[in-house]
């Protein structure tokens, strides 16, 4: 894994967990990997893996079982989906909504635009 220097690597790290929570490919209830193997597969500090299992934690994504691992929570894909959207809706779509009014793209051109490329795939 890649990491950017703009962002903390336990968040990019989290970035990651999400991505593979709203693909599907893991579901809830289902076991992730232990700190120390995802450590040594992303290249990072079991601490830096640590801190992004604590994080998910409170955010009520993973859970514990005492020596056996962590585990995805039963809501954990719509604890996913609201907390990336909350992060869309705070963090990037000012941004767009301001490029948007520089550019003058109406929101009518851009849902043009989004089912042009809905319908590509």
């Amino acid at each position: 894994m890649e990491f950017n220097d703009n962002k903390a690597i336990y968040l990019q790290i989290t970035d990651l967990f999400f991505d593979e929570i709203l693909m599907k490919k893991w579901n809830n209830g289902d076991r992730i990997p232990s700190v120390r193997e995802l450590a040594i597969n992303i290249e990072v500090n079991p601490n830096t893996v640590m801190r992004t299992y604590n994080y998910l934690q409170e955010k009520g994504i993973v859970f514990n079982k005492r020596g056996i691992g962590y585990f995805l929570a039963d809501d954990a894909y719509k604890a996913t989906l609201n907390l990336r959207k909350e992060e869309f809706i705070q963090q990037e779509l000012p941004q767009i909504f301001k490029t948007m009014n520089l550019l003058d793209i109406k929101l009518k051109d851009l849902e043009i635009l989004y089912n042009e490329h809905i319908n590509k795939k």
